[in-house]
């Protein structure tokens, strides 16, 4: 979820990610204050598809087929070792990042209509740390994040979340093989 897209939810709105518990103890403080989606509820994590499709077409066929999609990659491991910056967004760039575009590849073949970020960028895997226009702020918290570099994941799993109108609520687990 990028900066542009994660400033204006809109209720019914779902999003596949790949939660990064481990990366909590470096980036919490930061997300809390500076990331619109974890003060919405969402964990520190890499997006595989946001938006995905409104919440009334994830019916049980939805989640089957994302099951199967998901159930044919395996799992994998990653390492978080630097920051990266889009236009006022401080990111953690998973390594590898092809696991990730994999992931998103096989969901976007199989909903078109999904495009990442409604066709507005180009897919760049990555864990959002914080959001602001002012590149001293930006700094400051990559200083302090660098700290708890690197660390490593195993990314076993891909979560549907939900937007409700006031926060993002988890709704299915699906795992990767």
């Amino acid at each position: 979820m990028t900066a542009d897209a994660s400033a204006s939810f809109v209720s019914g709105q779902t999003a596949l990610v790949v939660p990064v518990p481990e990366a909590e103890p470096a980036v919490r403080v930061w997300r809390d204050r500076f990331d619109p989606a974890a003060r919405a509820g969402v964990p520190a994590h890499v997006t595989v598809l946001f938006p995905f499709l409104p919440e009334p077409l994830v019916d049980a066929g939805t989640r089957a087929a994302l099951d199967e999609i998901f159930g044919s990659h395996p799992s994998f491991d990653v390492r978080f070792e630097d920051c990266g910056r889009f236009p006022g967004l401080l990111y953690l760039a998973p390594a590898p990042d092809a696991p990730f575009r994999r992931l998103t590849e096989a969901v976007v073949a199989r909903w078109p209509e999904a495009p990442p970020y409604g066709g507005k960028y180009e897919p760049h895997p990555h864990l959002t740390v914080a959001q602001s226009h002012d590149d001293t702020l930006l700094d400051e918290a990559e200083a302090d994040i660098r700290t708890g570099l690197p660390f490593s994941a195993r990314v076993s799993k891909v979560d549907l979340v939900a937007y409700t109108g006031t926060d993002w609520q988890h709704r299915t687990s699906f795992a990767l093989r």
